[in-house]
Parts: C-alpha cells; sequence; structure tokens
C-alpha cells in the first residue's frame, strides 16, 4: 500500500529545460557537509582514545562504553536542529541555514580539539566534550535537511538523483579523509602518542579548512523563493507539517535502515581493534573503504534513481543487504582477517549508499515546498537520534554479552533493514513529479 503525497494546492511547478550549474556552488555544499561530517564521524573513529582521555574507567571495555555513550549524546540534539535550523532554512532561506551550521560545527570542533583530559582538569573534561557534542548534533541536525533540498532545487530537470547523491558522497569523503588522517598517524606516531595528543591532530586540520567552506558558502545562490523573514511562520505553515506526519514518519523508517547500517560501518574500525585485535593501521584502513564505498556507491545510486526510479534503488540494495549481512559477521567470526573485514565494511557503505541516495532525494521531492527542508530534516534528525546515536552502544553491548562474538551486530543491522524495507514499499514513485518550486 503506499502513500499519497499531495502537492500544495496551486503550486507552481518548474517547467525550465536542463541547465548547467556552475561547479563552485555544488562544491559549496559538498565542501561544507563534507567538513561538518568528517568533525562528527572523526569522533567514531577515535572513540577508543578518547575513552581513554576523558572518560577513564576501571575496565577498557567501561571507558569505550562510556565514550560510545558520549558519541550518542550528539544525536540528542540533533532533531532539535532539524526543527529550529530546517523551519530556519524554510522562511529565510537555504543559504543562511547553512552558513549558521558550519558556524556552530566550527564551536564545537574548537572547543573539542582544545579539551585538556580527566587527568589535567578532572571531571570538567567530560563535561565539555559532552557539551561540544551536543553543538555538534545541534549543527548536524539542521546541516541535512536545508544541504539535501538546496542540492535537489538547483539540479537541471532529470538529475535531481545525481545532484542530491553529492550530499551523501560528501560524507563518505568526510570518511575517507578521517580514516586516511587516521592511518596516516598510525603509521608515523607511536601507540602511546597516538592516545595521548595524536587523535586531536585531525580535528585540529579540519579548523583550518572551514575558513575556506564559509568564503564557498558565501557566494552560493539562494533557492528559495521570495523567502520570509517574519519572526514566526504563519500559523498555517506549523499545521502543514503536522498534516503531512504520516510520510515524515514513514521517512524516519526510511532513515532507520540507512543510518544502522551506516554507523556499524563506521563502527568497524573500533570493532577491528576491540574485538577482532588487528592493528590500528589495519582497522583504520576499515575507515578509508567505507568512505570510498560511501563516495562511489552514493553517485551510482544517484545515477540509477535518476534512471530507473527512486523506489527500486531504494529497495533492491537494502533487501541484498539484509539478506548479506548475518552470512557476512559469519565469515568474520570463521576468517577473521582483513579480507573478511573489508568485504564486511563495502557490503555495509556500498548497498546503504545506494539505497539511501534514492530515499534523500524522493523525500523532499514528495514534500511542498513551503515546509520541504523542515520535513526533510525532521525525518533525517530523528532517524539518525533514535538510531544512530544508539548503534555503537548497542553493537558494544551485543559484543560483551555475547562474550565478543563477531556476528553479534548483524542481528541488529538484519532487524532494522527489514522494518526500512517495509517503509520502503509504502513510499510512491516521485522521479517524474514536477518539483514544486
Amino acid at each position: 500500500m503506499q502513500i499519497a503525497v499531495p502537492l500544495e494546492a496551486g503550486a507552481r511547478v518548474d517547467g525550465r529545460a536542463a541547465e548547467r550549474v556552475p561547479t563552485k556552488v555544488v562544491m559549496a555544499t559538498v565542501a561544507g557537509n563534507a567538513i561538518e561530517f568528517f568533525d562528527f564521524i572523526t569522533y567514531a573513529y577515535f572513540a577508543v582514545y578518547i575513552g581513554q582521555t576523558f572518560f577513564p574507567a576501571n575496565t577498557e571495555f567501561m571507558s569505550l562504553l562510556l565514550s560510545v555513550g558520549v558519541f550518542g549524546v550528539g544525536f540528542v540534539f540533533r532533531p532539535l536542529g532539524g526543527v529550529i535550523i530546517g523551519a530556519y532554512a524554510d522562511r529565510v532561506g537555504r543559504k543562511p541555514a547553512m552558513l549558521l551550521t558550519i558556524v556552530l560545527i566550527t564551536l564545537g570542533t574548537l572547543a573539542l580539539a582544545l579539551t585538556p583530559s580527566y587527568a589535567s582538569i578532572g571531571i570538567a573534561a567530560p563535561i565539555i566534550v559532552v557539551v561540544c557534542r551536543l553543538v555538534q548534533g545541534l549543527a548536524l541536525g539542521g546541516e541535512v535537511g536545508p544541504a539535501s533540498v538546496f542540492l535537489v532545487e538547483i539540479a537541471p530537470e532529470g538529475k535531481r538523483g545525481l545532484y542530491s547523491s553529492w550530499q551523501l558522497a560528501s560524507q563518505g569523503l568526510a570518511s575517507l579523509t578521517a580514516g586516511g588522517c587516521g592511518m596516516l598517524l598510525s603509521y608515523i606516531m607511536s601507540p602511546a602518542d597516538l592516545a595521548a595528543w595524536g587523535w586531536r591532530v585531525p580535528f585540529v586540520l579540519c579548523l583550518a579548512l572551514i575558513p575556506v567552506a564559509l568564503y564557498l558558502r558565501s557566494s552560493m545562490p539562494e533557492t528559495l523563493r521570495a523567502p520570509r523573514k517574519t519572526a514566526a511562520a504563519p500559523q498555517g505553515e506549523r499545521v502543514r507539517v503536522w498534516e503531512h506526519s504520516g510520510f515524515i514518519l514513514i521517512a524516519i523508517l526510511l532513515i532507520m535502515g540507512a543510518t544502522v547500517s551506516t554507523y556499524a560501518a563506521n563502527y568497524m574500525t573500533t570493532y577491528a581493534i576491540a574485538t577482532l585485535r588487528f592493528p590500528p593501521s589495519t582497522a583504520l584502513a576499515a575507515t578509508v573503504i567505507a568512505g570510498i564505498s560511501t563516495f562511489l556507491f552514493a553517485l551510482l545510486g544517484g545515477w540509477l534513481a535518476d534512471r530507473y526510479g527512486r523506489r527500486m534503488v531504494m529497495i533492491l540494495p537494502r533487501l541484498l543487504l539484509t539478506v548479506v549481512t548475518l552470512p557476512l559477521f559469519l565469515m568474520i567470526g570463521q576468517w577473521p582477517g582483513v579480507t573478511t573485514l573489508y568485504a564486511t565494511t563495502i557490503a555495509l557503505s556500498g548497498l546503504t549508499a545506494i539505497s539511501a541516495t534514492a530515499a534523500l532525494v524522493a523525500i523532499p521531492e514528495l514534500l511542498p515546498r513551503s515546509i520541504r527542508t523542515t520535513g526533510l530534516a525532521i525525518a533525517y534528525a530523528v532517524g539518525v537520534a533514535l538510531f544512530g546515536g544508539s548503534t555503537q552502544f548497542i553493537i558494544t553491548w551485543l559484543l560483551k554479552v555475547t562474550n565478543n562474538n563477531p556476528s553479534a551486530p548483524a542481528w541488529y543491522i538484519t532487524a532494522a533493514s527489514l522494518i526500512s524495507l517495509i517503509a520502503m514499499f509504502a513510499v510512491p514513485e516521485s522521479r517524474d513529479r514536477k518539483l514544486e518550486r
């Protein structure tokens, strides 16, 4: 059964012919998005070392559990960021919303990079880290909606899938860059130095790139027609969000499967170090592979979505991932090694990227212009907050209660994929829908 998602009455549609969008405009969106996700993802990749620095505990497991728990704290403010910054983007414009998120992520990253260890300042250290994670969560909760909608709205006819795919592809670039930094640091630094201060280096390097992203975004065009600059949105628009709450709930379930498998793939570095006992350099290579897979398969997913439609490209990769996840993790348990580790990482990140790209273009296509950013931001932020923030914590817990059974994460990933599949069958095809402007 499919859910009908009507356009606004009297809505204007865009009948323009295909036209070339300046590369600089796409780069501005990609650069800012990649930097924000780089900051957020880097925390996950260095969770072991961050736990040792800020969350000392009686056992290594408890330190790691506290670290990934605080990683989840960053997701708490994502829905708030999605609502506030998404509504701001629908009322004032996509461009100012994306500039705001860059400023917020700068504040969170700066504080995290400079916070002394628990040994130096005591309980203040973990408190500061928690605040940093909340600010970063607020920024990322508000980033995805405006960035995704902007890419959809600037796209020429027939290429909305491909243009939208750069949103997820930029996350792959962030993962690739974070993993590359981690691998380089693990090769040139001793394990003691990496644990003591080396993990801070990627955050400091990222701070140096933020002015470039600000410059690029300041020159972006605005895709919101006649933005309203009133203090608050009219009552009618606030009601309209709830009028589409059924579809937004479906969208949250679409995001759920992608989120769980994405953050499971991001967790593979910690999984390889803590469970498989691989050296950091080998484990961090999984991060690089995940980034490359996400980047390439996201672009492929966008092209396929334009050619074959959103629904099929959402459903088939997610169905395949549901079938192969458990066998892949069983292979890791039977033959633990780099081949099985990297094969699992490619499957998780690649198939997820194809399916998620189609979902991220379909959701804004099926929402009215006046709530397009808010609706997508709420769906993404809530989905990621509920399931992204808990994924690494749940996987860590599952590994503990199963005596580090390498296949334990597969059950959670498979269950989430099944629920997402059900939601995907309820989404109508939107490839040929005229985009309301």
